[in-house]
């Protein structure tokens, strides 16, 4: 399942995201989106655990959870609609 994680502190790392969810089960990947421009956070990401069990869990404690002085958001990422 591939998980949103909005309001991150902009020094947030891609490990530390891993390190953040790998408690609930297995993190295939985690990815911090960058700003093309300025090579800079843009203050989320997205994380993917194979386990969708395993990533219900980690969306429900991980919400709200204040990391880095930042309260974080936490949901099941949405589809983009394809390009017609």
């Amino acid at each position: 399942m591939n998980i949103l994680v909005r309001n991150l502190e902009r020094s947030i790392t891609e490990a530390e995201l891993v390190e953040l969810f790998k408690p609930f089960g297995t993190v295939k990947s985690a990815v911090v989106v960058m700003d093309a421009g300025t090579n800079k956070s843009k203050g989320f990401g997205f994380v993917d655990m194979p386990n969708g069990r395993e990533a219900i869990k980690a969306i429900k404690g991980l919400n709200t959870l204040k990391v880095k002085g930042m309260g974080i958001r936490v949901k099941a990422a949405e589809d983009k609609p394809e390009a017609k």
